[in-house]
């Protein structure tokens, strides 16, 4: 897969975990934020489970209170869930 094909389906998926576990509209809008996005960018880059985070947001199409346990920003989407 070339780099940017990569880049853009990592975006898709870590955009789909957000929305499903109802994170997106949670991220804080500060400095600190944007840090944390950039360094989750560069981890869903790097993990090698694009196919079983695929397989999970499909059967997670009705949405989780929880991300995918083996998501490497599992913790980080976890704050972001509103209470």
């Amino acid at each position: 897969m070339r780099w940017m094909d990569r880049m853009n389906e990592r975006a898709h998926l870590m955009g789909r975990m957000l929305d499903t576990i109802g994170a997106m509209e949670n991220i804080p809008q500060d400095k600190s934020a944007e840090a944390e996005l950039r360094a989750a960018a560069v981890r869903c880059m790097s993990c090698s489970n694009s196919k079983e985070c695929t397989g999970w947001l499909d059967a997670h199409k009705d949405g989780s209170d929880a991300p995918m346990e083996s998501c490497p920003n599992a913790d980080l989407f976890k704050n972001w869930i509103k209470p």
